[in-house]
């Protein structure tokens, strides 16, 4: 077993290595601790396959809002390639969670996807009420989802998974009322704010993952 002062001192070097401020000293003074020994693997290479998943989820879920406004003729190849995302999100939480686990969460995103498709169409009619309507669907959805994951890992709280789930939902509406008033700049920094929080939703996950199996990393 490692140490408490090789600990403190791994630690330390670790902070300098990946630049914190006011850790040179330390990195000039052990230069022989590798950046390899601080971040394993396993762990860079699950943080890499969950952020590449939620960015792809955002990203089919604006190009199926373009398309669907548009009435493209792409638009149902690209909700078939949005479902098959809601999919490979549940496998790669079987590993951990198993065959069930992974199929219930792909069930509740492919509802999220569902709903949100409605809201479109919905507001694409101007139908205000169906909107309305809808987005209480959406966040029960959502609701439950967040209920689901921190019901698997307790390093996930449900409010905070809310919060972020909410805040996913809010960004992906400020999207549609970009496009809607034909606002492009507007549509864009939403899609740059989602995109920046659905990287931060996928490393809660990665983080919560790694502290509940930390033997598999």
């Amino acid at each position: 077993m490692i140490s408490l002062l090789k600990k403190v001192t791994l630690l330390l070097m670790c902070l300098a290595l990946l630049g914190v401020p006011g850790m040179a000293e330390a990195k000039e003074s052990q230069g022989n601790v590798q950046l390899a020994e601080c971040i394993k693997p396993k762990e860079v290479k699950l943080q890499g396959d969950m952020r590449k998943l939620w960015i792809d989820h955002l990203q089919w879920d604006h190009q199926y809002m373009v398309s669907a406004l548009a009435g493209l003729e792409d638009k149902d190849a690209v909700l078939a390639r949005l479902l098959k995302n809601q999919v490979d999100i549940g496998n790669a939480m079987k590993p951990y969670y198993g065959e069930e686990a992974g199929k219930k969460l792909t069930d509740l995103l492919t509802e999220h996807i569902m709903i949100g498709g409605k809201i479109i169409d919905a507001a694409k009619k101007g139908d205000q009420a169906a909107v309305a309507k809808l987005d209480k669907d959406w966040h029960r959805n959502a609701d439950d989802i967040a209920k689901f994951l921190s019901s698997a890992n307790p390093n996930w709280t449900e409010k905070e998974l809310k919060e972020m789930m909410y805040t996913h939902l809010k960004l992906l509406n400020d999207n549609l009322q970009a496009r809607l008033r034909k606002d492009w700049q507007a549509d864009i920094v939403a899609f740059d704010q989602g995109e920046d929080h659905i990287i931060s939703f996928a490393d809660v996950l990665t983080a919560g993952i790694i502290k509940q199996f930390p033997n598999q990393f």
